[in-house]
């Protein structure tokens, strides 16, 4: 199972924060205080990265809903692994991840967008990251419960 990196909490906590700002500037939203919680266990355990298995309900669909605003792959159409390569130039992933992207699950997929952003040799980081940035899905509008972009469930599976 893979792990979702502080960052990522941090992120899904000001995607909340932007979303459903407090009314009062001290009252927070459902899912704001889930993520918070997770986020608190955390800095407290001084832990970079918190396991995906075992994840808050409440926390996981929250983190979900970021996760579904986020771009579903790194690809930018210059895939050098089917030509060979064990590491694509265009996006960095490996020849594993490219082949078995569809059945990871949202962690591993983030783990993997942490790796080669943190790598920062990608293609799509320099030579092509204006390719990169017009591949990007326009953001949904906040449709409710009927925003595709919105969380199947806990787990995210229909």
């Amino acid at each position: 199972m893979a792990a979702i990196h502080i960052t990522d909490i941090e992120a899904a906590i000001n995607h909340w924060r932007a979303k459903r700002p407090s009314p009062d500037g001290v009252t927070l939203a459902p899912e704001l205080r889930a993520l918070a919680e997770v986020y608190a266990l955390m800095v407290f355990h001084h832990e970079d990265e918190v396991a995906e298995e075992g994840f808050p309900a409440a926390a996981w669909a929250a983190w979900l809903d970021w996760y579904h605003s986020t771009p579903d792959t790194p690809c930018i159409a210059i895939c050098s692994t089917s030509q060979g390569d064990d590491e694509c130039k265009g996006c960095g992933r490996s020849f594993d991840e490219v082949q078995h992207w569809p059945a990871m699950t949202p962690a591993e997929k983030r783990a993997t967008w942490r790796r080669i952003t943190m790598e920062d040799s990608a293609w799509r980081f320099n030579r092509y990251a204006e390719r990169a940035r017009e591949a990007e899905p326009p953001p949904w509008p906040d449709d409710g419960p009927n925003d595709p972009a919105a969380p199947l469930g806990p787990d995210d599976t229909p």
